[in-house]
This record gives structure tokens, C-alpha cells and sequence, in this order.
């Protein structure tokens, strides 16, 4: 063979070579294994994880709000979310958890429906060595390990209620009926505030206090507010004030005393600024809300999981501050224009 055609056949065999490593390089990148063309190892976008997310229910826009945030920034870390619904029973969201612990979730957000029945299933998420973050409302369950809570500061909360409320009577003061939720911790903290300010502004007042005439569970609800407000305008026709936990209280509470012709002379502090609550706001239907943040605790509970799969120390509590927000914040509100 002539030196030519040894050198030609050498230049096809290095031709066929580099045929054979790109194709060999190619199927690599598309992630085959020899069984199946799914995602390979170093997929960037196979999933790192699952977050639960069980709220005390999606119904309430305040907690899908939230779910919205966790999930939109789980995603930027390359995790999935699983949203629940219990739709605000202890029993069914303790099964869920129990689900999510079986189906090995990378971590559990939480907010508690009972603060102190969702503590055996807790544990349970605890055992499994599973963390458990919780947001807006707290577990105060004993024996549980909660690695970081984010929420509002509801005291701080309610203590801006408590102002409204003395600002919206005047000098007249007059009674006033709460609204509670005690089956959540958040919820005491709103009415601890707000009872505090109103302790401290009848200190010493021989006129013109405010008399809180009963505190009733509102069930976080429109309908067990209505009934609640309904049965004490019969009770206290003088009744000149209601503060409701939060907005749909506040909004079931507004349509007991309209339909008692009597919303002149009675003046509503809700809790949260959902937007049906500032639209309410604007329309005069209710005085004054102090307002949460739920997109920032969304994002933040999502970094404190970050942070804590890490390896990090967290921080065990995240309070953010709420702002009253009156109708003058409402004319203003580029989200209600």
C-alpha cells in the first residue's frame, strides 16, 4: 500500500472516531441511561425536594396568599411545593401531615389549626426526622420542635387596633365587643394587644372608657361572626365598637349591623388587609386595619428552610410588624384604583 492511500484511510478512521465520540457525547447529554430517556443526575431542572404547605385553610385568601409566596420562591431554589387544604379541622390537617411524612417531604410548613391538637402529629413529623417550619400562627403544643416560626408581630398588632378603636370612639368611649379566634395563638396575641391599650387608655378615666362587653369566637369566619354580632346588638343596643381578629370577622360583623340599621353609630377595627378588607375600608364599612405582610412571610419561611437544610442556624422567631392602614390609605391604594 502507497504511503497516500495508508495516510487517506488513517484521515477516515479519524473521521469515524470523532463521528462515534460526538454521538457518544450527545445521548449522554440527553440523559440516557440504556433503560430510559428521563432526566439524569445532573438535570438542572430535576426537583431538589417537596415542601408541604398546610394552611388552616385555602379558603381564606390571607393563607393562599402565603401558599402563592412559598411556592413561587421554592421554585427559585429548585423545590416543589404541595399545597393542603384541611379546610380548618385538626383532624384532617394531623392526616395530612401524617400523608407527608409517609410520602418523605423534604419539610413541613405549618399553620396550626388547633395550637395545641396538631402536637402529636407534629411529633410524629419530628420522629421521622422531617423539619417542621410554622408560619402566622404558631404551635404552642409542649414536647414539639419547630425549627423557625415566621408571622406577624400580633401583639404589636393589636395594640394598633386598640388606637384605632380609641380614636374612633373619641372622647365618648362607649362599650365594644371582641371577636376572637383562641384556638390561635396569633389571635390571642391580637386581643392581648389590644386589650392593653384600652386597659391603659381607662386607667384613671372617671368618663369615657371603653367597656368591653363580651369576647366571642368569630371561627375566623364570615358566618359565626354575623351570629356572634347579631345576638349582642340585641343584648347591648348601646353597643358602639367591634373588633374582629381579622377581615372576614370584621365583614361578618358589618353585615349584622347593617342589617340592623345601625352603622352610623358603630364603628368596626378589622385585622390583616385582605383585600376585601380594604375595599371595605375605602367604602367606610370598616374604620381601620392593621395590616400583615403575608408575601414577605412566604419568602421568608422558604430561606429559613434554605438556610436550615444548609446546615445553618436559623432564627426560632421572625416577627413582622403590621401598619394600620384607614381610608386615607385606601384613596391612596394603587391596588384599588
Amino acid at each position: 500500500m502507497s504511503l497516500k492511500s495508508l495516510e487517506s484511510m488513517n484521515n477516515r478512521k479519524r473521521f469515524l472516531a470523532s463521528i462515534l465520540i460526538c454521538f457518544t457525547l450527545a445521548w449522554s447529554g440527553c440523559g440516557g441511561d440504556g433503560e430510559s430517556g428521563g432526566s439524569g443526575p445532573n438535570d438542572e431542572n430535576a426537583s431538589k425536594g417537596v415542601i408541604a404547605y398546610s394552611p388552616l385553610t385555602l379558603s381564606n385568601p390571607f393563607f393562599k396568599i402565603i401558599g402563592d409566596s412559598i411556592e413561587a420562591t421554592a421554585k427559585k431554589h429548585g423545590y416543589e411545593t404541595l399545597m393542603l387544604d384541611p379546610n380548618e379541622d385538626v383532624k384532617t390537617q394531623s392526616d395530612q401531615i401524617d400523608d407527608v411524612i409517609s410520602k418523605q417531604v423534604t419539610a413541613i410548613v405549618l399553620v396550626p389549626c388547633n395550637r395545641i391538637s396538631i402536637g402529636p402529629a407534629v411529633k410524629e413529623a419530628n420522629k421521622a426526622g422531617i423539619p417542621v417550619f410554622t408560619v402566622d400562627a404558631q404551635c404552642a403544643a409542649e414536647g414539639v420542635e419547630i425549627v423557625s416560626h415566621v408571622g406577624t408581630d400580633n401583639f404589636q398588632g393589636g395594640e394598633l387596633a386598640g388606637k384605632a378603636m380609641i380614636e374612633a370612639l373619641g372622647e365618648n368611649g362607649g362599650k365594644v365587643l371582641v371577636l376572637d379566634h383562641k384556638i390561635a395563638n396569633s389571635c390571642i396575641l391580637r386581643v392581648a394587644g389590644f386589650k392593653k391599650v384600652i386597659n391603659a387608655h381607662n386607667k384613671d378615666k372617671a368618663s369615657g372608657t371603653i367597656d368591653i362587653v363580651a369576647e366571642l369566637a368569630s371561627g375566623g369566619n364570615r358566618t359565626d361572626s354575623y351570629k356572634a354580632t347579631a345576638d349582642q346588638l340585641q343584648a347591648h343596643t348601646d353597643l358602639v365598637g367591634v373588633f374582629a381578629i381579622n377581615d372576614p370577622g370584621a365583614l361578618g360583623a358589618y353585615t349584622a349591623i347593617d342589617e340592623a340599621g345601625r352603622t352610623e353609630s358603630i364603628k368596626i377595627i378589622g385585622f390583616d388587609g385582605q383585600m376585601e378588607g380594604k375595599i371595605a375600608i375605602k367604602e367606610g364599612k370598616v374604620y381601620a386595619d392593621p395590616i400583615q405582610f403575608p408575601r414577605k412571610m412566604g419568602v421568608q419561611i422558604v430561606e429559613k428552610i434554605i438556610s436550615h437544610l444548609a446546615g445553618e442556624v436559623v432564627e426560632k422567631t421572625v416577627l413582622i410588624p403590621t401598619s394600620l392602614y384607614k381610608k386615607a390609605d385606601a384613596d391612596q391604594d394603587p391596588e384599588l384604583k
